[in-house]
C-alpha cells in the first residue's frame, strides 16, 4: 500500500525541500516525534573592545544593543530564544577570573519582551573575551533534543582565554551529535577574527558574516532566527551504509545520519518502481581541520554496478558543509525494471502497476556516497564525518526533451518570415539615407 507522508530537507544549492511517498521498507523506522518548537541562544561579545565606535561613528555595544532590541520584537511566537553574554561583569586584569566571565541574561524559551530588552539596555563593555567557554554554556542552555538547536555569536575578537580554543570547543559540540549549529557574526574585519569564527562557523554546519552596520547586523540577525524554524520536525534517522551495494541498508524516504571515514565510500539503497523518480542529496559536516581540495560525490547506481547517474562535486555556498544532489527515474515502458530487481536478489519492496496493468517489480538503485577528504597526520581520522542523507521518492516529472520540430514548423516559418522582412526594410532604410545624403 502506498502511503504519503512529508519531511523538509536541505540540499545547498541543488535540491529544495521534497515531497515524499513510498511505502517503507522493513528497515525504515516509523516513529515521529512530537514537534519542538525552535531554539536559539544569542552570544554578545561584551568586552572592553566593544567601546570602540567604528559602525557609522556609534560603538560596536551600541549598534549589537539596537538589533538585540529589534530581533526581540520581531521574534516569531513559536521561537524559543535565550541571550548569553561574555566579558559582561567583570572589570579587573586577573585573567583567571575574567575568563569565566559569561552568564545567561535571558534563560530559552518565551522571554517577555520589556524584561529582554531592560537587560539588553544595562550591558556595558567591561572584560575579556571568554568565547570557548561561552560557547560551551550556550549548549547547555539549548539541551538536547530533537531538532537542530541554533547559537548566533556576535563578536569583534578573537578568544582571549583559551584553553578552551573556540574552534575546538565548536568540533567538539559537533562530535557529540548534538544537533547544534553555530552562526558567527564579525564586527570588524580583522583577518585573524575572520579565520577564528570560520572556524567555528565550519565545525557545526554554521554560516560567517561580516557586518558593518545596524541595519546589516540586525537583518543577519533575524535572517538567522528564522531560519531556525526551518529545521527537520525529527532527528535524521541513525543508520550505518556498507561497503558494498550487496549488503547495504534499504532505505524509504526520509532523513538519515552516518558517518563516514576520509576517503570513504558508503552504500544504501532505495527502492523505485517505474513511474517513480528517486531524489537524493547529502552533505558532509567538515568537523575537523582538513586540507583545502575536499569535496563530496553522490552517485546512483543499477544492482550490477552500472552508474546510472552522479551529482557533481558542489559547495553549498556556506563555510562549512558540502552538499550534493542527484535525480534518476527508470526508462519508461521498456521493461528493464523487473529484471534489475530479479538481478538483485529480490531486494524491491513491493510492486506497482505498469501501462498495461501488469505488475512491476521495484528496482533497488545503490546510492554511493564518497569524498576526496585528507586530513593532516596529527587529526584524528575516528569518528568519521558526520553526513546527512535525504531520500525522496515521488512521481517521475517528464525531462525536459528537445524542441519538437513536428509542431514548431509554423513558429520556425514566421520567424524566418519575420527575419527577412526586417532585412528587407533595414536595407531600404539604409539606401533612401544614403540617397538623401547625395543630393545634400
Amino acid at each position: 500500500m502506498i502511503t504519503r507522508r512529508r519531511s523538509a530537507a536541505v540540499l545547498l544549492g541543488v535540491l529544495a525541500a521534497l515531497t515524499t511517498l513510498g511505502a517503507p521498507p522493513a528497515a525504515a523506522d516509523e516513529t515521529t516525534p512530537a514537534k519542538e518548537p525552535p531554539k536559539v541562544e544569542l552570544v554578545l561579545d561584551v568586552s572592553g573592545s566593544m567601546r570602540a565606535a567604528d559602525l557609522g561613528g556609534r560603538s560596536r555595544i551600541s549598534v549589537a544593543q539596537q538589533s538585540f532590541r529589534e530581533v526581540v520584537d520581531s521574534l516569531p511566537a513559536e521561537t524559543e530564544l535565550g541571550i548569553r553574554v561574555l566579558g559582561a561583569s567583570y572589570p579587573g586584569n586577573d585573567k583567571r577570573l575574567g575568563c569565566k566571565d559569561t552568564q545567561q541574561i535571558v534563560p530559552v524559551g518565551h522571554p517577555d519582551r520589556t524584561e529582554a530588552k531592560t537587560a539588553i539596555a544595562t550591558l556595558r563593555p567591561t572584560g575579556f573575551t571568554p568565547v570557548g567557554l561561552a560557547l560551551r554554556e550556550a549548549a547547555k542552555d539549548l539541551g538536547t533534543g530533537e531538532t537542530t538547536r541554533r547559537i548566533v555569536l556576535i563578536t569583534d575578537g578573537e578568544d582571549t582565554c583559551a584553553p578552551p580554543d573556540p574552534c575546538e570547543v565548536a568540533r567538539e559540540l559537533a562530535a557529540q551529535g548534538t544537533h547544534l549549529v553555530v552562526d558567527t557574526l564579525g564586527l570588524t574585519l580583522d583577518d585573524r577574527v575572520r579565520r577564528q569564527l570560520t572556524c567555528i562557523a565550519s565545525a557545526t554546519g554554521g554560516t560567517y558574516t561580516a557586518v558593518q552596520s545596524g541595519n546589516e547586523l540586525t537583518g543577519r540577525i533575524k535572517q538567522l532566527v528564522k531560519r531556525a524554524g526551518d529545521t527537520y520536525d525529527q532527528t535524521p534517522q541513525r543508520i550505518s551504509g556498507a561497503a558494498e551495494c550487496a549488503t547495504a541498508p534499504l532505505l524509504s524516504p526520509g532523513v538519515y545520519s552516518d558517518r563516514e571515514q576520509v576517503e570513504e565510500h558508503r552504500a544504501y539503497r532505495v527502492p523505485v518502481r517505474p513511474g517513480q523518480e528517486l531524489r537524493a542529496s547529502v552533505s558532509v559536516a567538515l568537523d575537523r581541520p582538513l586540507g583545502r581540495d575536499r569535496g563530496v560525490l553522490l552517485r546512483a547506481l543499477s544492482p550490477d554496478g552500472q552508474e546510472l547517474v552522479r551529482g557533481s562535486d558542489a559547495g553549498s555556498g556556506r563555510t562549512d558543509v558540502l552538499s550534493t544532489g542527484l535525480r534518476w527515474s527508470p526508462a519508461q515502458g521498456d521493461g528493464a525494471s523487473a529484471p534489475a530487481a530479479a538481478a538483485d536478489g529480490g531486494t524491491g519492496t513491493g510492486t506497482g502497476a505498469g501501462t498495461d496493468g501488469t505488475a512491476q517489480a521495484a528496482e533497488s538503485v545503490c546510492l554511493v556516497v564518497s569524498n576526496s577528504f585528507a586530513v593532516p597526520a596529527a587529526v584524528r581520522r575516528a569518528p568519521g564525518m558526520p553526513v546527512e542523507l535525504t531520500v525522496d521518492v515521488v512521481d517521475a516529472s517528464p525531462a525536459p526533451g528537445g524542441p519538437d520540430l513536428g509542431r514548431g514548423w509554423v513558429l520556425l516559418g514566421v520567424l524566418a518570415l519575420a527575419g527577412l522582412l526586417t532585412g528587407l526594410v533595414a536595407g531600404w532604410l539604409a539606401r533612401w539615407r544614403i540617397a538623401v545624403w547625395r543630393e545634400n
